[in-house]
């Protein structure tokens, strides 16, 4: 039945661009981690999200293959910029190459090196940040980058359902579990933003800055 009402929910969902598809098809072709894309629905929900919030500037932490990269910029202000980040150079080259197939290609900035060294050479604050990269340092990222969100922005972290795992015994987590599980009760009992889990794909929890 879940299936049925997902593909229901696909159907009547607008489709992705051309350039989009063409990654997509290429990621499940050819990486046996293709769950590591946002994919199809998800990355609808992503772009959606960016229209709604019209972001001037957005740090994305994982880039991958660059497929939520895309969706962000198809929502950005007129003259913003996505600056995705990632430590895996190969990966980020098949980005770079279907980034450049796109009509959004300037609007999208690649760094290549560990976000914690990266992030406090990047100038601005952020209006979204994307955290879709080592599942145990994502309390890490929060920390380092929540200075740097405006009263008002938004952070979104992928992946914190986890397939289910954080709702296993706290003996029976492994650390990826346990760091994502904390990351959750970390951004719940933080008062300065409002939250919500979404239970989309792998879960994506979207807060929003509510103050300093």
């Amino acid at each position: 039945m879940e299936d049925s009402w997902i593909k229901y929910a696909e159907d009547f969902t607008s489709p992705e661009g051309e350039v989009l598809q063409s990654l997509a098809r290429e990621c499940y072709a050819n990486y046996s981690n293709h769950s590591m894309l946002s994919g199809f629905f998800q990355g609808r929900v992503l772009s959606m999200l960016s229209k709604m919030i019209q972001p001037a500037l957005v740090l994305e932490i994982g880039t991958y293959l660059g497929y939520s990269a895309l969706c962000f910029a198809e929502g950005l202000a007129p003259g913003g910029k996505v600056i995705t980040l990632d430590v895996d150079e190969a990966a980020q080259k098949v980005a770079k190459s279907f980034v450049e197939k796109s009509p959004l290609a300037d609007r999208i900035e690649f760094h290549l090196g560990p976000a914690a060294e990266v992030i406090p050479t990047l100038q601005g604050a952020f209006d979204l940040v994307f955290i879709d990269a080592d599942k145990p340092n994502y309390t890490n990222y929060y920390k380092l980058v929540f200075d740097r969100v405006r009263p008002g922005g938004f952070i979104i972290a992928d992946n914190v359902l986890w397939s289910g795992k954080v709702l296993r015994k706290d003996k029976d987590q492994d650390a990826h579990t346990r760091a994502l599980h904390a990351f959750n009760w970390m951004v719940k009992a933080d008062s300065r933003v409002s939250n919500v889990l979404l239970p989309i794909r792998d879960g994506l929890m979207v807060l929003r800055k509510e103050k300093a």
